[in-house]
C-alpha cells in the first residue's frame, strides 16, 4: 500500500481507512502510527467543530435543515484535511503518546486503539445518517452493514432462542468475525462458506471445510497461522452450528442466558472462544455501538431489541 493511500484525499467517511491503516502498520509501524494519529486528529477536531457550530446562533436567511446538513459534511472534510496537513500539530502528540503504549504494552495497545478508532468512523457517519432531510440525500451506512444484518438477522433470532439471548449479539458476534460479512471466508472457487463466526473444523467435525489465513495469540503474541474451517450451505445453517456448539459445550455455559452485552462478551472470551486478549472489548463496543443499532432499523424486531 502506497502511503497516498491514505492521505488527505481520502474521504473522511470513507469506511476503509482503519483497515487501510492496520494494513499500512502491518508494513511499516512508524508511518502507520503517523497516519492512525492524523486520523484521531480529525476526529478531534470533527467535535470542536461539531461543538463551535452548536453554539453559534443558527436563524439567518440561509439557514436550513439542507445548509446545516451540508455544513455538517464540510466541516467533517475540512478537519480531514487540516489534519492531513498537521495544521495544529495535535497529530504529533497524538503519535508520540501512541508509540509510547505501543512500545510498553505492545500491538495489543496499537490494535485496541484502531478498533476506536474504527468505531468512531462507523458512529460518524451514523450520525451524518441521522441529518438526511427530505429531498437531500443522507451519508448512509455502507450497504453492506443493512444488506448484512437482513442477511442475517432471521437465523439470528432463531439461533438466539436457542441460546436465551438477544438476537443482535449473534449479529454482533458474526459481524466481529466476518467483518460485516465483507471478510467472510471463502472456498477455493470464491464462494462463500457461510462460516461467519469463525468456527474451526476440528478433529471432529465431519462436514466440508476451507482453509483460510488467520491471526491468533499465543503468550498474547499474535501469529499468523492456516487453519481449516467449517464450511456451510447457508446462513441458515451456520447460525444453527454456533447455537448447538455453545448449546453442547459446557465450557460456553457462562454465555448461554446472557442479557448483558458485556458480560455475553467477556462469557465468550473466558470460554476460550477466541485467542484475542482484546476480543471481548471488541465485541462489547459492536454490541453497544451505533452502526449495529442503524443497521438494525427497519427490521420488524428492532422492538424486541430494544426491550432486551
Amino acid at each position: 500500500m502506497k502511503i497516498d493511500d491514505l492521505n488527505a484525499n481520502r474521504f473522511v467517511l470513507d469506511n476503509g481507512t482503519a483497515s487501510g491503516l492496520r494494513r499500512k502498520i502491518r508494513e511499516d509501524a512508524p508511518e502507520g502510527i503517523r497516519q492512525a494519529a492524523r486520523q484521531f486528529e480529525g476526529l478531534l477536531l470533527q467535535m470542536m467543530m461539531k461543538s463551535m457550530r452548536e453554539a453559534t446562533p443558527q436563524d439567518g436567511l440561509l439557514d436550513s435543515d439542507q445548509t446545516r446538513f451540508f455544513t455538517a459534511i464540510l466541516d467533517q472534510q475540512m478537519a480531514h484535511d487540516l489534519s492531513a496537513r498537521g495544521a495544529l500539530g495535535f497529530a504529533r502528540l497524538i503519535e508520540e503518546q501512541l508509540g509510547r503504549a505501543t512500545s510498553s504494552e505492545g500491538g495489543d495497545a496499537l490494535d485496541a486503539a484502531l478498533d476506536r478508532l474504527q468505531q468512531s468512523l462507523f458512529e460518524h457517519r451514523a450520525a451524518s445518517s441521522a441529518a438526511g432531510i427530505a429531498g437531500v440525500a443522507p451519508v448512509e451506512l455502507p450497504e453492506s452493514e443493512r444488506e448484512y444484518v437482513d442477511r442475517v438477522w432471521p437465523h439470528a433470532v432463531e439461533a438466539a432462542k436457542a441460546l436465551g439471548v438477544p438476537p443482535h449479539f449473534l449479529v454482533a458476534h458474526s459481524a466481529l468475525e466476518s467483518g460485516w460479512g465483507r471478510n467472510e471466508i471463502r472456498r477455493s472457487d470464491g464462494s462463500p462458506s457461510y462460516n461467519v463466526f469463525g468456527i474451526k473444523a476440528g478433529s471432529g467435525w465431519q462436514g466440508p471445510t476451507v482453509e483460510a489465513v488467520t491471526t491468533e495469540y499465543v503468550d498474547g503474541a499474535a501469529q499468523t497461522v492456516r487453519e481449516k474451517f467449517r464450511a456451510y450451505g447457508s446462513y441458515g445453517e451456520a447460525f444453527r452450528d454456533y447455537a448447538g456448539l455453545l448449546r453442547g459445550n459446557s465450557r460456553f455455559s457462562e454465555v448461554l442466558g446472557q442479557q448483558d452485552g458485556a458480560r455475553f462478551a467477556r462469557s465468550l472470551q473466558r470460554s476460550g472462544y477466541a485467542t484475542d486478549p482484546g476480543y471481548a472489548d471488541k465485541l462489547a463496543r459492536i454490541i453497544g455501538g451505533t452502526t449495529l443499532r442503524r443497521a438494525l432499523t427497519g427490521q420488524e424486531a428492532l422492538a424486541e431489541t430494544a426491550r432486551s
